[in-house]
C-alpha cells in the first residue's frame, strides 16, 4: 500500500492520544487543576490532530460526516462514533478534574472504555481487508491496542506500568512482523486463483496491463526492498521499545534528569512508532499487485 503521510500521522498520533485519555479516565496520573489541564490538552491535541490528519486522505473530506450513518456495517463509521463519544465523555470528566477538583469515576471509566474502543475500531478498518493478508489477522488489533497502551502509559508517567506495556508491545510487534511476512503466501492467493484460470494450467502475465502507471499501482502496489525493510525494522524497534525501556530502567537521581529521560523516552517511542506505521502500510501486499507481477 502507498504509505500516505496523512494515515501515518493519523494512526500514530490518535493511538497515543486515546491511549493517554484511557489512563486519564482511570485516574492515572492523579492530577487536578492546571496540571490536569496540560495532560488533557496533550491528549486532545494528539487525538483530534490525528483524526483531522486522516481526512486529508479522503477524496471528499467535506462528506466525511456521511460515514456516521453506516455504523451497522462500517468499521470506519464505528470508529467515528467511538471517537466522538470518547472525546465528549472525557471532556466532561476533564471539566471536573480541571475546574472542580473532582474525579467523576463513572464518566472516567466510560471515557476510558470508549477511548480504547476507538483504537480497536481503527485497527479493524485494516484487519477486515481480506485482500491484504498481512493485515487480515488477529495480531493487527493486538498491535494497535498494545502500542496505544504503551504510549499512553509513557505519556501519563505510569512508571510501574510503562515498562511492562512497552515489553508487551515490542513482543507483539515482533510477532506481527514474523507472521505477516508469510501471510500472502499462506493465503493461497496467486495469479491463477485471482484470474480463475488455474484449472487450465500455469498462469503468467503475457504483458503488463498498462503501459504507464495508474491509480491501482499508485495506491495499492508499493514494493519495499528486503534489506531496506530490515534496517527500518531495527530502527523502529530500537526507538519505539528498546531505548524507552532503557531510559525507564536506568537508575538516576534528580527530578530534572528524571523528566529529561522521560521526555526523551516519549520522543523516541513516537518516532519509532511512526517508522513502524510507515512499514505497516508500505509492506501491505494488496493482492491486486499479482496482476502487475509485483508479488
Amino acid at each position: 500500500m502507498h504509505p500516505a503521510p496523512s494515515v501515518i500521522i493519523f494512526t500514530t498520533l490518535s493511538g497515543l492520544g486515546f491511549g493517554l485519555l484511557f489512563f486519564l479516565g482511570l485516574g492515572i496520573p492523579d492530577v487536578s487543576g492546571w496540571v490536569a489541564f496540560v495532560f488533557f490538552a496533550i491528549a486532545y491535541g494528539l487525538s483530534v490532530g490525528g483524526l483531522l490528519a486522516s481526512t486529508f486522505h479522503l477524496g471528499h473530506p467535506e462528506r466525511a460526516w456521511k460515514a456516521f450513518t453506516q455504523w451497522r456495517s462500517s468499521w470506519l463509521s464505528r470508529e467515528g462514533w467511538c471517537a466522538v463519544i470518547a472525546l465528549l465523555v472525557m471532556g466532561l470528566y476533564a471539566i471536573g478534574a480541571v475546574f472542580l477538583g473532582q474525579r467523576w469515576g463513572v464518566l472516567g471509566w466510560i471515557g476510558a472504555a470508549f477511548s480504547l474502543a476507538t483504537v480497536f475500531t481503527t485497527s479493524m478498518i485494516y484487519t477486515q481487508l481480506k485482500t491484504i493478508p498481512r493485515w487480515n489477522m488477529n495480531l493487527t488489533p493486538a498491535m494497535f491496542l498494545s502500542f496505544s497502551l504503551a504510549g499512553g502509559a509513557l505519556l501519563a508517567g505510569a512508571e510501574a506500568l510503562a515498562p511492562w506495556l512497552l515489553a508487551i508491545a515490542g513482543a507483539v510487534q515482533l510477532a506481527y512482523w514474523a507472521k505477516g511476512d508469510g501471510a500472502l503466501s499462506r493465503s493461497g492467493t496467486t495469479l491463477a486463483t485471482a484470474t480463475g484460470l488455474g484449472e487450465r494450467g500455469a498462469v503468467r502475465a503475457f504483458e503488463p496491463p498498462h503501459t504507464g502507471t495508474n491509480y491501482l499501482l499508485r495506491e495499492f502496489v508499493h514494493v519495499v526492498g528486503r534489506k531496506h525493510a530490515q534496517k527500518l525494522r531495527m530502527i523502529s524497534f530500537g526507538l519505539a521499545f528498546v531505548l524507552p525501556l532503557l531510559l525507564l530502567l536506568i537508575p538516576f537521581g534528580g527530578v530534572l534528569i528524571k523528566h529529561v529521560f522521560a521526555l526523551v523516552a516519549v520522543l523516541s517511542h513516537v518516532t519509532g512508532v511512526a517508522v513502524s506505521r510507515w512499514l505497516f502500510f508500505a509492506q501491505a501486499e494488496h493482492v491486486v499487485g499479482l496482476y502487475y507481477g509485483k508479488r
